[in-house]
C-alpha cells in the first residue's frame, strides 16, 4: 500500500486547519422610519369657536362647529383630562362634512365636562383643539319621562333598523328615529299603557348636516283629540291633560328623513 510522503501529510494537515469559506451574509433591507405625525391646531380649519347646546335634561350636549374644509370630526370627553369617551357626527350620510354636530350622551346633570375636538381631512392631515369645558344643567323639575315606559303603537315609516321608532323613546339622545323621507307627513304614536297625567311634552328633532330633516313644529293628539301645534326642540312644552295614547305629527320641517332623537312626555311638576 502506498504511503503518503511527509510533504503530502503536511499539506493535508494544513488544508484541514484552513477556515471554510462561507457565503457573504445578505445585508438586511433598510427600513425607512415612519414619518412623525404632525397634529395641527383645530383653529386652522374652524370657523369661530365651537357652540355647546346643552339639553335641558342635563344628560346630553351637542357640539356645533363649522370647518373650512371637509373633515371627519369627533369629540373626546369626560370629567377629567383622561377623557375616556368618544362621540362622532350623528349623520346617516357617510364621510366628512363642514357642519359638524356630534352629540355627547349619557351625561350626568350638574356636572363639569372637559372635551377636545379632533378632525381629519381627506389628505390625512390631523387637527386637534385645546381642551374646552362645559357644565350640564341640573336635572329638570317635573315628573319622570313617561315615554320611557311606553310602546310604539304606530309610525309613518322607518329608514331602517338603525333608525327604528323605538329609538325616540329610549332616553338616549345619541340614537334617533328617522322616517324614510316622510317630510311633513311623518308621525309617531306611543301608548303609555294606562291613562297618565301629563305636564309637558317635547319633540327633540333629528337633523342632517345639510339642514334637511329638521322638524320646526309638531302637532300633539291625545286619545284622538288634537291638543295643539307646538315648537319642536329640547325645551319642554307645558300641557295639562290625562291621556294614554299620544300621536306626534310633524307640522312643519325642512323635509327629507324627518324624525326625532327623543320624544319626551313628563308628568306634572310635583313641586307646583
Amino acid at each position: 500500500m502506498h504511503r503518503p510522503s511527509h510533504v503530502q501529510s503536511l499539506l493535508l494537515a494544513l488544508s484541514l486547519l484552513a477556515p471554510v469559506a462561507t457565503p457573504a451574509a445578505t445585508p438586511a433591507l433598510a427600513q425607512s422610519a415612519a414619518p412623525a405625525t404632525v397634529v395641527h391646531d383645530f383653529t386652522e380649519i374652524a370657523v369661530g369657536e365651537p357652540r355647546v347646546e346643552l339639553d335641558p335634561s342635563g344628560t346630553a350636549a351637542t357640539i356645533r362647529v363649522t370647518s373650512t374644509q371637509v373633515a371627519a370630526c369627533s369629540v373626546v370627553f369626560g370629567t377629567d383630562e383622561a377623557f375616556g369617551r368618544l362621540a362622532t357626527d350623528a349623520d346617516m350620510a357617510a364621510g366628512g362634512h363642514t357642519d359638524h354636530h356630534p352629540i355627547l350622551g349619557g351625561l350626568t346633570p350638574d356636572t363639569t365636562y372637559l372635551y377636545r375636538l379632533q378632525g381629519t381631512t381627506a389628505d390625512g392631515t390631523l387637527y386637534q383643539s385645546r381642551t374646552l369645558s362645559f357644565h350640564t344643567p341640573p336635572a329638570p323639575a317635573g315628573g319622570p319621562d313617561l315615554a320611557l315606559e311606553a310602546s310604539v303603537a304606530d309610525v309613518s315609516s322607518e329608514y331602517g333598523a338603525a333608525y327604528a321608532a323605538t329609538n325616540a323613546i329610549d332616553g338616549d339622545l345619541t340614537t334617533e328615529w328617522s322616517s324614510a323621507g316622510d317630510g311633513d307627513a311623518a308621525f309617531i304614536t306611543i301608548d303609555l299603557g294606562t291613562p297618565q297625567v301629563i305636564g309637558s311634552v317635547a319633540w327633540v328633532t333629528r337633523s342632517m348636516s345639510d339642514g334637511t330633516a329638521t322638524t320646526s313644529t309638531f302637532t300633539l293628539t291625545a286619545d284622538g283629540v288634537e291638543i295643539g301645534t307646538f315648537p319642536a326642540g329640547s325645551e319642554p312644552v307645558a300641557v295639562s291633560l290625562t291621556a294614554q295614547v299620544l300621536r306626534f305629527d310633524v307640522a312643519s320641517s325642512t323635509g327629507g328623513n324627518t324624525g326625532a332623537r327623543e320624544i319626551v312626555v313628563r308628568g306634572p311638576d310635583a313641586s307646583q
